[in-house]
């Protein structure tokens, strides 16, 4: 069924045509299903039935029983990825998806420390996830970046390392230092050191927060961790001054409708409080956090915001456009992207 503007009843743009950048996609999570399938009969990897099957696993993540169930799933797929020619792939898949979606800009998301033991070292990992990078910006086109990750479970000192990892390879791509897993493990300043590493070395620091863990988890990134960006940080509609101070200070969360209910964080679509946020003024960019898992990708994000929130095609706009603003791309190519969004408003 074709999608129903709701400023004039008629047909309403494609979403798919909307230049946009998309700020928050995991590596192994950016995987199609078919590729998965593939990787694992060649490598005798048994996948459950929550992967195997095609269809998204109904998971629970606001327990930890449930985050263990999701983890372990990723931790699974993972497993897959055991050579350069599998993350080669995975890369350049993920590019063709994202420009099917109509992104013109990806931030990729990618802790190494995870790929080490199969590809050669925390530094060969790197590399190649680097040179895959480049490879598929060749072929595809797409303009791609990467964020380096620390695991918030490991220990902090772990963080320190790789940040001074992602500022040393600053120059072949990486543009900013993320924290991601069960954002209430731990705290927030446990990391700080690690992230002015990240920020002194240039890096845009973009930590997970108040997605699993409310406002909270959120002002500890901004107050600790100097966040430029939040990955999430959709509970932040729960606190008015928090709303205010993301507004005020331009600091844009990174939203993923389709995982927060996946993931139990709401039960339903339309509770997802997008525009909430919206009209309160915090910058929003919408991604499609892991769609191995949850099944959509980055169109689809839109067509949420469109369906359930009755975002108008102007506003489409808007969150296109904040996107783009949000991200590490070069001047021109903002430029670029932004008349784009224009053009696709005024056809």
């Amino acid at each position: 069924m074709a999608s129903v503007s709701p400023e004039s009843g008629a047909p309403a743009r494609d979403v798919r045509l909307l230049p946009k950048a998309h700020l928050h996609l995991h590596f192994t999570g950016s995987m199609r299903t078919g590729t998965l399938l593939e990787l694992a009969d060649r490598y005798g990897v048994r996948l459950p039935e929550a992967l195997s099957s095609g269809t998204p696993p109904r998971l629970r993540a606001t327990d930890e029983r449930g985050w263990f169930r999701f983890q372990r799933l990723y931790d699974i797929a993972r497993s897959c990825l055991r050579r350069p020619e599998d993350v080669h792939r995975l890369v350049q898949e993920a590019a063709e998806e994202d420009l099917r979606d109509g992104s013109r800009w990806l931030e990729i998301q990618v802790d190494p420390t995870s790929y080490a033991p199969r590809l050669g070292g925390l530094i060969p990992a790197l590399e190649i996830i680097l040179d895959s990078v480049a490879d598929a910006m060749r072929a595809t086109g797409l303009g791609i970046r990467v964020l380096v990750a620390a695991n918030r479970t490991r220990h902090p000192l772990d963080a320190r390392t790789l940040a001074r990892l992602a500022v040393r390879y600053a120059d072949r791509g990486v543009v900013g230092f993320g924290l991601s897993n069960d954002e209430r493990r731990g705290f927030a300043r446990d990391f700080d050191r690690a992230f002015a590493i990240a920020r002194d070395g240039g890096l845009l620091a973009a930590p997970h927060g108040g997605e699993l863990s409310g406002p909270s988890s959120v002002w500890d990134c901004l107050e600790d961790l100097g966040a430029g960006r939040i990955g999430h940080g959709v509970r932040a509609a729960e606190d008015p001054r928090l709303l205010r101070r993301l507004a005020e200070a331009g600091v844009t969360c990174e939203i993923c409708p389709a995982s927060n209910v996946a993931l139990g964080v709401y039960e339903r679509l339309s509770q997802v409080p997008l525009r909430q946020l919206f009209e309160a003024g915090v910058p929003i960019a919408l991604g499609a956090d892991d769609p191995l898992l949850f099944g959509s990708r980055l169109a689809a994000q839109y067509e949420i915001a469109r369906r359930h929130h009755a975002f108008t095609d102007r506003e489409l706009a808007r969150l296109a456009a904040q996107s783009v603003q949000a991200s590490t791309a070069p001047p021109d190519v903002r430029e670029k992207m932004l008349l784009g969004i224009t053009e696709w408003l005024e056809n």
